[in-house]
């Protein structure tokens, strides 16, 4: 007997790639709430798409006997955020094989080890705060974490090029969904750091330049694909950048931390009482905020699910945003409520800022505990360790701006260290 096949809610119209940059990291939820579904069909770019959202659907996408990423994400995303090549493309044991690559860094020890760095910079820069009458954190922060992201990896770079090279790994992830000069200048500045990084590879190789054995870059250089041979120098750089990119992108989460503090100031004395609600807080943070708004895979076969028809080559859009403010999955979403992940059991479906699923097995980001320790971190010094005001400014956040840097990019003034007490 042949199951009863549904037909998937279909958002009616010719294109829908206009109403997705309008409506932005709500596109897909405010669909799913009109066709009370956690699925619908839509074209975007031209494209026939399944959106999906929830916990279940989660499941499902992270699923890769079912999805590939190989030509799931349209050029522009390629050319800006990932790089051609890069592992977030990659499907099967090829992607583990070169993922294994990012997870060896991410060790407890390695994290400390940018951890100690990161205070270095945050300690000279609070310096330079304090001399200021007023600072562009966003900004501030995104200079900071550039130079201590090039000191991790094993190429410390000269204050003269901080801010260039700032301006490039920031315009990776600030422009995949703009149009026009924007979007092209976020190319251009890709393709500016990938000629140089492709040519360091080349003279890391050639032993013209020399750098330390157990370093981040000496392993991402000599790295060998499956086969036994080094990535082409191309591709070796692209993923040195995909390291550099999203530890620098960890600014966009602190801006969301100063933000979450001036928005619900009665958090504070929570966080000074009980040193444990930091992780709670910070959890809230990566679910309330937007963040990514969501990820793409294509059909790798037919297949059925909750009797609805997905056909091979078919794209499919996961929607993050929508599933991190899911009511079935939380109370009061549109609420912060750090409480809620006091007694929260992770299942790595429900809460994926990140991606699902298991980091090791997953497309789910490799780089998601360096970025909860930065965040802590981060909330500590701006709790504990320094004074400044939020003047009044502008904070609004439009939900159709991707990602989701407020318009004042979050303005502090009379800003100082905090001397801490002798006992």
């Amino acid at each position: 007997m042949m199951e009863n096949i549904n037909e998937i809610p279909k958002d009616e119209g010719i294109d829908h790639s206009f109403a997705l940059l309008k409506e932005g990291y709500e596109y897909i939820l405010n669909r799913r709430k009109n066709f009370q579904s956690n699925i619908f069909e839509t074209r975007i770019l031209g494209r026939k798409a399944i959106c999906i959202g929830g916990k279940e659907a989660a499941q499902l996408f992270y699923d890769d006997t079912k999805f590939e990423r190989q030509d799931a994400a349209p050029n522009r995303v390629i050319e800006t955020l990932f790089g051609k090549n890069a592992v977030q493309t990659l499907d099967g044991k090829a992607h583990l094989h070169r993922k294994r690559m990012f997870l060896d860094i991410m060790s407890k020890e390695k994290i400390n080890e940018f951890l100690d760095i990161v205070k270095i910079e945050w300690e000279k820069a609070l310096d330079e705060w304090s001399r200021k009458s007023e600072i562009v954190f966003y900004e501030e922060v995104k200079a900071l974490l550039c130079k201590a992201s090039f000191k991790w990896i094993g190429y410390p770079v000269h204050e003269d090029n901080a801010e260039r090279l700032m301006n490039e790994l920031g315009a990776m992830f600030e422009t995949p969904v703009a149009f026009g000069p924007q979007h092209w200048m976020g190319r251009m500045k890709r393709n500016q750091m990938e000629k140089k990084m492709t040519e360091l590879v080349e003279r890391i190789r050639s032993g013209e330049v020399q750098v330390q054995p157990d370093s981040i870059l000496h392993q991402f250089v000599f790295y060998k694909e499956m086969d036994g041979n080094l990535l082409d120098a191309e591709t070796a750089a692209v993923e040195i950048i995909n390291v550099l990119r999203p530890v620098v992108a960890i600014s966009i989460y602190i801006n969301f931390i100063v933000m979450a503090l001036a928005q619900f100031p009665h958090e504070r004395a929570k966080l000074k009482q009980h040193p444990d609600y930091a992780i709670l807080f910070v959890q809230e943070v990566r679910r309330f905020y937007p963040f990514f708004p969501f990820v793409l895979a294509k059909v790798k076969k037919d297949f059925t699910w909750n009797n609805f028809v997905f056909q091979k080559g078919t794209l499919v859009l996961l929607d993050i945003y929508g599933t991190n403010h899911d009511p079935d999955l939380w109370e009061h979403p549109d609420e912060f409520r750090p409480e809620r992940f006091a007694n929260w059991q992770d299942d790595h479906f429900s809460l994926i800022p990140q991606g699902g699923g298991i980091s090791e097995t997953t497309h789910r980001c490799p780089g998601e505990k360096l970025t909860i320790e930065m965040m802590k971190f981060a909330l500590d010094y701006l709790l504990n360790k320094m004074d400044y005001e939020v003047p009044e400014q502008d904070m609004y956040i439009a939900m159709n701006t991707i990602p989701s840097i407020p318009k004042s990019k979050v303005v502090l003034t009379n800003v100082k260290r905090v001397r801490e007490s002798l006992h």
